[in-house]
């Protein structure tokens, strides 16, 4: 479309800071405004269940064990054993030496498995490194494969590095999809927001993602709102749709309301499912299946009634 694996890192980092500027202020008053909008019981039943749809159910610390994975995917298998209408989450995410025990327990159930790879968190590796990371997470079934970008090669301003690698990993993915993350905590400017998004779609990236979660800050929802125009105006400029997954800090019900409201006024309904959207969580099932029964009995349960993360 723009030539740009022909583009000297000099004439891509001319176009990434040709795009438009934000208005800071402005972006966190649109995201403001928009999540104090109020959502009825038949659309917050329906809120509700979308977002559960959603979820890539996660667990990314150094302690996992296989029981916790096999836990983890019974958990999205029967989100509510009292309630078998209760939708599934789209995914369970792990680190990628887990990704068979996921995939053998997760069986025929349609719950897709990603797998975080490319040197997850930091990115701090050799381009071989992350090819050999994402292959063997490939290998393993990963259907998803959650990778980071190269920040310190991206706030030098070495956007051809950035934008190679997500290349390279892209063909290294084969039929898997690629969900590319920004770590925006770390990009400091919603500008920088915006020239990431771009360049991770210019090179192949089937979702942009906020965050790894283990930086503060993670997900927002104006740097999301920043994320949601970039796939808006990348599909209305290709025709080409692309996915966003906030991920880090979004535990409650409420905000993950805020985020389908911003959604669904930014980029639009048909971003309105999980093929398109996604939520990187590990405590916020929980609390929307609470809601959830709130809504059909007219009760709250405790969390003990609901399965632990």
């Amino acid at each position: 479309m723009l030539g740009v694996s022909a583009l000297t890192n000099k004439a891509l980092t001319s176009w990434l800071h040709g795009l438009p500027g934000i208005d800071a202020v402005g972006c966190e008053g649109r995201a403001a405004a928009l999540s104090t909008r109020s959502i009825k019981t038949d659309a917050k039943a329906w809120a509700i269940d979308t977002a559960i749809s959603m979820i890539d159910l996660t667990t990314l610390e150094g302690a996992d064990t296989p029981g916790k994975v096999r836990a983890l995917c019974a958990k999205a298998v029967t989100p509510d054993p009292v309630d078998p209408t209760t939708p599934r989450p789209a995914a369970i995410c792990v680190y990628n030496d887990l990704v068979g025990i996921a995939r053998e327990a997760l069986g025929d159930s349609g719950i897709h498995v990603a797998a975080v790879a490319t040197a997850f968190p930091s990115g701090r590796a050799s381009l071989e490194v992350k090819l050999a990371d994402t292959q063997d997470a490939v290998d393993l079934g990963a259907d998803e494969i959650d990778m980071v970008i190269d920040r310190g090669a991206f706030l030098a301003g070495d956007y051809r590095t950035v934008f190679d690698q997500i290349v390279a990993v892209k063909e290294a993915c084969g039929e898997a999809h690629l969900k590319v993350i920004l770590e925006t905590g770390e990009l400091a400017t919603y500008d920088n927001v915006r020239r990431a998004s771009w360049l991770a779609m210019l090179a192949g990236a089937d979702f942009i993602k906020t965050s790894t979660g283990k930086i503060s800050p993670a997900a927002t929802l104006p740097v999301t709102l920043v994320m949601l125009e970039a796939v808006r105006d990348w599909r209305d400029l290709t025709g080409v749709q692309i996915g966003v997954k906030p991920a880090g800090g979004i535990k409650t019900t409420k905000d993950a309301l805020k985020y389908l409201v911003t959604l669904n006024e930014i980029a639009g309904e048909d971003w309105l499912t999980p093929q398109w959207f996604r939520f990187g969580a590990s405590s916020l099932l929980g609390d929307l299946l609470q809601q959830r029964r709130k809504l059909a009995t007219g009760v709250y349960t405790g969390s003990r009634d609901v399965t632990i993360d």
